[in-house]
């Protein structure tokens, strides 16, 4: 299977997250997406990010009837940082091709991110345009080391592209929605979902309690 991998804190998970994901899976050809959702960003404050079973909840809710499994193994795995999460994900799941998925916003910053070249090497990245930020990714130092290993959606589509490094760009038409808008709208968005742990779909097993430590 070909899976793509994305992240996040998903806080909460909207539709945006959705027709990305299902964007992704067609231009890429993938056989579904996994939505990691990290029980704690070093790169964000943990100021207004809500339980992780909420948030994974609201993942649930926004993955129904389509193509995408909700995990937040880097609970059980214990793993702060990208780079270490998608090493155990290789090595867990040896028989999968995986395809780890971001926002153009995120590679403008993606430099920041611990052994950001070990990441590029470890998996295939696909970038997501998103409004505004296409500048500051093109301009990024990550960009001018990925640019090297450009290669276009059909070498994934029919499944020649497997190896890492390798980068390819998509241009998404743009989506208003955003996790930030929601909070604004509604701070208490959380407390609409049950605090009851809820079942991983991809290690099947429930959630951990909430640990005070955090994880990216």
């Amino acid at each position: 299977m070909r899976i793509g991998l994305l992240g996040g804190s998903f806080n909460p998970a909207h539709g945006g997250h959705r027709r990305v994901s299902l964007f992704a899976m067609e231009a890429l050809g993938l056989d579904e997406i996994w939505w990691l959702v990290s029980p704690g960003n070093p790169l964000k404050p943990k100021q207004g990010m809500a339980p992780l079973d909420a948030r994974f909840r609201s993942a649930l809710v926004q993955a129904r009837r389509a193509p995408i499994r909700v995990t937040a193994m880097e609970q059980r795995l214990q793993t702060r940082y990208t780079v270490d999460t998608l090493k155990a994900i290789k090595r867990l799941y040896p028989k999968q091709d995986f395809i780890w998925l971001m926002g153009s916003d995120n590679l403008a910053q993606f430099h920041h991110w611990r052994q950001w070249r070990e990441i590029g090497r470890t998996m295939p990245i696909a970038v997501i345009a998103r409004p505004g930020y296409d500048a500051d990714a093109i301009a990024s130092p990550a960009m001018a080391w990925l640019r090297r290993y450009l290669v276009p959606a059909s070498r994934f589509r029919n499944g020649t592209q497997r190896s890492a490094p390798a980068l390819v760009t998509l241009r998404f038409d743009p989506d208003s929605r955003s996790a930030t808008s929601i909070r604004r709208a509604d701070p208490n968005w959380a407390s609409h979902y049950s605090t009851y742990p809820p079942r991983d779909q991809v290690t099947h097993r429930k959630l951990l309690p909430e640990q005070s430590d955090q994880t990216a």
